[in-house]
């Protein structure tokens, strides 16, 4: 049985994540309030993230980054910059 929510980023009645992909209080809001659409879309820009900035995720403040730009994609709806990606018109 999936689980429903409302999705903040998408702005929609969605399916849930399975689990908590994400430790702590951030995860546990993602999890409430992020459906597997919006946080799979995420992942793709995180990984554009990673390699384009060549982030060391050893590294503390490589994971502040991101932890940064996923809160503002997920929950301020703010796409983050990425050289050389534009998003697709909606």
């Amino acid at each position: 049985m999936s689980r429903t929510v409302f999705c903040q980023r998408l702005q929609k009645e969605a399916p849930g994540l399975d689990f908590q992909l994400y430790p702590g209080e951030l995860g546990k809001k993602i999890f409430d309030n992020i459906s597997k659409e919006a946080f799979s879309e995420w992942q793709k820009k995180q990984t554009m993230l990673i390699n384009e900035h060549k982030l060391n995720m050893m590294d503390a403040n490589a994971r502040s980054f991101l932890e940064q730009q996923m809160t503002a994609y997920l929950f301020e709806g703010k796409e983050p910059t990425i050289e050389g990606y534009t998003p697709p018109k909606s």
